[in-house]
């Protein structure tokens, strides 16, 4: 697979996505341009940032971006992440990837915080095998 840009696409751009394009940004470091958007995004939601910080990955500067500030353009690799929901459109010639996985905030169940960020580490978990095995197939 050939990329040199890839956008980690979700609804609120507020979890997934972001935990997407941290470890990929730590993955790949200079040689890759990564990006994450999303078509209602909201706030980058802090048990995002609290489990990757549990692996020394810092998300503190991240934010949530609209998938329309995105120049189509610049991506090579469109990866969505969104399960039971409609993830946001993104046009342009990029590769298209579907990475499905349920949203780990889990806003409609009653949990508590540590039942909450076992949910964050599995989703970071699964995200970082596959940036793993990406970053295995990436054509240079």
């Amino acid at each position: 697979m050939r990329f040199d840009s890839i956008l980690f696409l979700c609804v609120a751009n507020s979890a997934r996505s972001q935990m997407a394009e941290s470890l990929a940004r730590h993955r790949f470091g200079d040689a890759v341009r990564v990006q994450s958007a999303g078509s209602a995004p909201s706030m980058v939601n802090p048990h995002a940032v609290a489990v990757l910080g549990e692996i020394g990955v810092d998300a503190s500067d991240l934010h949530s971006k609209h998938v329309d500030t995105i120049d189509p353009a610049s991506v090579d690799l469109v990866i969505t992440l969104c399960a039971e929901e409609s993830c946001p459109l993104f046009l342009g010639r990029a590769q298209r990837v579907s990475w499905a996985m349920p949203d780990p905030d889990r806003k409609g169940e009653d949990l508590t915080e540590e039942e909450r960020l076992h949910h964050f580490r599995v989703a970071r978990d699964a995200i970082a095998a596959r940036v793993a095995a990406l970053a295995g197939e990436r054509e240079v």
